[in-house]
């Protein structure tokens, strides 16, 4: 049903993820990166989270129902030209996002398969994996796993760029049509391994950047890729301007707070004071 209406004057983007209080990642910084890049943002959240950047202390989990029709609603009213997931902690959570994702008819889905925070704390319930591989991995158009993400997916350790290549291929045989497994956890440069079913392995090269200040990467990484498939661009297309403008996110990120900093969707906003 997301596809069969006329496109609006902008592009409509879904972040179905969990909030921030400290505006680094989840829903704030997806919303935050969709307005950056001229996209309609709308939610649709999953769990509260109290954290800051020196971590989280405590989560809430948005029924499962709520979050369900909470797609629905903007589904049926706004439109969908494309959507993100982030995080979705419980198997409930998985099972409503997708079968309201199905029921919705939403194609251009992008998953990041958020496991844990950027400090360590766990975000995803341990028996909430087999959901995720068995109901909402099938559904997308692109998996954007980091390396600790793809382990779990894959079912072995990645550490390496061969590594990479075969999670890859194991991601690509749970059903998603594509993969991004990035390597920014590597030694060297931070390259990406793109992968589309039926396609051939394209390496995305990456430009390391010295910075501690890194707190939402990959919601910034997913929710560009999504905004960018939103205004019509072929996936292709949409991973490497996404990959563009998370490595200037990440070079323009801010020192805020006692830990790890957040990276700036907002960086092609600023202008130096008059």
């Amino acid at each position: 049903m997301a596809g069969e209406r006329e496109r609006s004057v902008i592009p409509r983007a879904l972040t179905i993820a969990g909030s921030d209080s400290g505006g680094g990642a989840g829903i704030q910084a997806d919303l935050k990166t969709f307005a950056v890049l001229g996209v309609w943002g709308m939610s649709a959240l999953t769990s509260v989270t109290v954290q800051n950047t020196e971590g989280v202390t405590e989560v809430s989990d948005v029924p499962s129902a709520v979050v369900a029709a909470q797609i629905r609603a903007i589904a049926l009213d706004i439109g969908i030209d494309a959507a993100k997931t982030g995080m979705l902690s419980s198997a409930d959570i998985i099972e409503a996002v997708a079968d309201a994702v199905e029921e919705m008819g939403i194609r251009s889905l992008v998953i990041d398969p958020v496991f844990v925070s950027k400090h360590g704390n766990a975000l995803l319930q341990r028996d909430a994996v087999d959901a995720l591989k068995k109901r909402v991995i099938p559904l997308a158009a692109l998996v954007t796993p980091n390396l600790h993400e793809a382990s779990s997916l894959a079912g072995f350790d990645v550490t390496s760029r061969r590594d990479m290549q075969e999670a890859a291929t194991a991601i690509l045989d749970l059903g998603a049509g594509a993969v991004l497994v990035k390597g920014g956890h590597l030694e060297g440069d931070a390259d990406d391994l793109f992968a589309e079913r039926g396609g051939d392995l394209e390496w995305i090269r990456g430009e390391r950047i010295d910075t501690r200040n890194t707190h939402g990467t990959g919601c910034v990484l997913s929710a560009a890729i999504a905004a960018h498939l939103a205004r019509g661009a072929p996936l292709a297309v949409a991973v490497r301007a996404g990959k563009e403008f998370v490595t200037e996110a990440i070079r323009h990120g801010l020192a805020i707070g006692r830990g790890i900093g957040p990276v700036n969707p907002g960086w092609a906003l600023q202008r130096e004071p008059r």
